[in-house]
């Protein structure tokens, strides 16, 4: 595995970055991070899907709610079905695990009601978030620990483009919403993936108050990208600046996710 240095520097590009720190393998593993999207359909070894939800189970969790859950998908069909859902992205089908990670508030309305309790607090907005942020947090220490077997993932943002369609292909009650879902499977070599540059850390952390992006930073940033583009010959018109920019421009350019209040109305969370 690269030294810290060396991985500093694939994940900064030309930013400059004070980590005097010293080196360990779970820090490395960490820094190594990289989205996989070719997957071998080698089947993962007996126990990996428990022991990657044990390491979900093991995130925080507000206030001990646990207000999520993780449907696992292994089944060709119905991976083809979220497949076409979201994009048609075809590693959803390659990977041989796909995991869904949900906000759950369905199982807290039921063991309310199981006692004759009240449960009007469901009904508010800060429970969807908690909801959202505890799936978030599962999946990512779940990502962890993929990585430590040698496994790689990818997230999959775009299950919220179709959520009523989704919930269908899933079975999933009132008060359940898919956040994202994760392909998980060992990554095809042939296919060269890169650790993506992150924005310069003067760009992201801030000394006691809020400060604005220099337009120095912005620009380095940009050409940090465009290396990247070019490396793993992707076709980006325009740099990062104007890419982003374009994905947040209209309505329509968050992919049907504009209606995302609607849809979850429609799945039974009030949002007060």
């Amino acid at each position: 595995m690269p030294n810290f240095t060396e991985l500093l520097h694939h994940r900064y590009g030309a930013s400059p970055v004070n980590a005097d720190l010293p080196e360990n393998d779970f820090i490395s593993s960490l820094l190594s991070h990289r989205s996989i999207r070719a997957y071998l359909p080698d089947a993962l070894p007996s126990g990996t899907l428990e022991t990657l939800v044990a390491a979900a189970q093991s995130a925080s969790t507000s206030s001990n709610l646990q207000t999520w859950s993780v449907v696992a998908v292994e089944d060709p069909s119905r991976k083809e079905k979220l497949s076409q859902l979201a994009n048609n992205q075809a590693h959803i089908r390659q990977s041989p695990l796909f995991l869904v990670w949900l906000a759950d508030l369905a199982r807290l309305s039921h063991l309310a009601e199981s006692r004759g309790l009240p449960h009007e607090g469901l009904d508010y907005l800060e429970m969807f978030l908690m909801a959202a942020i505890d799936a978030a947090l599962a999946a990512q220490n779940a990502v962890v620990a993929a990585e430590s077997l040698g496994l790689g993932t990818v997230y999959i943002g775009a299950l919220r483009n179709k959520p009523e369609e989704v919930a269908e292909v899933l079975g999933l009650p009132k008060q359940v919403f898919a956040v994202f879902g994760l392909c998980v499977g060992y990554s095809d070599r042939a296919v060269e993936t890169a650790i993506k540059p992150r924005l310069p850390q003067t760009t992201v952390l801030h000394r006691e108050t809020y400060k604005p992006a220099s337009e120095e930073d912005i620009a380095v940033y940009n050409q940090a990208m465009q290396a990247f583009y070019e490396s793993q010959k992707m076709n980006i018109p325009g740099d990062w600046t104007e890419h982003s920019a374009k994905r947040v421009a209209f309505a329509q350019s968050i992919s049907g996710r504009d209606r995302l209040r609607e849809a979850l109305n429609n799945l039974g969370f009030e949002l007060r």
